[in-house]
């Protein structure tokens, strides 16, 4: 058997696929020995288990980094109230420092005014220290007293109401700085609650992704065991080869394929992502040198139509559910659209992706990517009936 493959992952990543790649399994239209078909079906199941175990180790990774990014973001919101909050402490303080200055300068004022009018004057009026008495003995004459009465009254008077208003600017100065004092220590103790809130969260957040790697870390581990067992199954179908069996051609339910033109490497059409297969993922979240991967960039680079990223849904038979974002089911097929081969047991556990590139009557001329599971570039006709075709709109 032949088995058909696709896989998705997350956008840039290979670790945060949702679904890893699966050989393009094909049976072969000469004759089987029971034997053959028992250790084709071995590799079969063995991928078909470790695609299952990874799935659920992928999913456990998702939810949590799902609950990692909105921890974060709680954690991002902690330390905006947070910084907010010193802001507005370094803005008390400074209103503080504000009215601490204003206070000095109200306590020099009334200094500088008792220095002005001289120790004696200001120790007359604003001590009352003299008496009339004295007032008038020291006076030339009763209209020099009454002069000099009058004037001092006038200045004493004029001295205690400036004093007064200084005395008074600074009782209020004064309280307005314990006001700002009192907010200061709230905001301070605001300040250290949200401290200890975001040092419990980026504790959660630390856990939280150290265990979505340690999922991530399996997916990994499972990943290299399915491309171990589908190098494995390669190398069966390149020794059945060998043998001189026949893939040219088959027949598999209402499927039908011939002329298959052999593997071709990377191919002459200019696909990019030919590295090592499925060793990164393409800008569709699409494992490279994948059927779906191919076909991806295909009808989106040479056909110019519109193939939006998958999100983790990209295999095969998932473009046939839906999630080939979109694109519409069509009945006329031309050049550029999908086609996709929903799972068929035994032969495409998981569906195939190929790419019309001419119609002739009843049949179909494709190019594609991993048939046979070696992850290269082959051509080939298929009858248009077993098959869905999808077009995507132009950009």
């Amino acid at each position: 058997m032949k088995r058909l493959s696709t896989t998705p992952v997350s956008k840039g990543k290979v670790t945060k696929s949702a679904l890893v790649a699966t050989a393009v399994v094909m049976a072969i239209s000469g004759p089987f020995t029971l034997m053959q078909r028992a250790h084709a079906d071995q590799y079969d199941n063995q991928i078909a288990a470790l695609r299952q175990q990874m799935s659920q180790y992928q999913n456990q990774a998702n939810a949590l980094g799902a609950k990692a990014a909105t921890l974060q973001a709680a954690l991002d919101q902690i330390t905006a109230q947070k910084n907010a909050i010193i802001a507005q402490i370094n803005l008390s303080q400074k209103q503080y420092d504000d009215l601490q200055a204003q206070i000095n300068a109200t306590q020099k004022q009334i200094a500088d005014n008792k220095d002005a009018l001289g120790q004696i004057i200001a120790d007359m009026y604003v001590d009352g220290s003299i008496t009339p008495l004295e007032m008038l003995a020291s006076s030339k004459n009763i209209a020099d007293y009454v002069d000099q009465q009058q004037y001092r009254q006038s200045i004493q008077s004029n001295l205690s109401q400036t004093i007064n208003q200084i005395n008074a600017l600074k009782s209020k100065l004064e309280q307005s700085q314990k006001d700002v004092a009192t907010v200061m220590e709230q905001q301070k103790t605001q300040n250290a609650q949200l401290a200890a809130k975001e040092a419990e969260q980026q504790s959660l957040v630390a856990q939280t992704k150290g265990d979505e790697a340690a999922y991530q870390q399996l997916v990994n581990n499972t990943q290299s065991q399915i491309q171990s067992a589908a190098a494995q199954q390669r190398a069966y179908y390149a020794s059945l080869q060998s043998q001189g069996s026949n893939f040219d051609s088959g027949t598999y339910g209402s499927f039908e394929y011939a002329n298959w033109s052999g593997n071709q490497g990377c191919g002459g059409d200019g696909y990019p992502y030919c590295g090592t297969q499925d060793s990164y993922a393409d800008p569709w979240q699409l494992l490279n040198r994948e059927c779906v991967s191919y076909g991806a960039w295909r009808i989106d680079h040479v056909y110019g139509k519109n193939v939006q990223g998958f999100d983790g849904f990209g295999m095969a038979y998932q473009w046939g559910q839906g999630y080939a974002k979109g694109a519409t089911r069509v009945y006329d097929p031309q050049p550029g659209d999908a086609v996709v081969l929903m799972p068929i047991a035994g032969f495409a556990p998981v569906g195939h992706l190929m790419v019309v590139e001419s119609v002739n009557g009843d049949w179909v001329h494709v190019s594609q990517y991993n048939f046979l599971g070696t992850g290269e570039y082959s051509t080939m006709d298929i009858k248009k009936t077993g098959v869905i075709f999808l077009r995507f709109p132009s950009k």
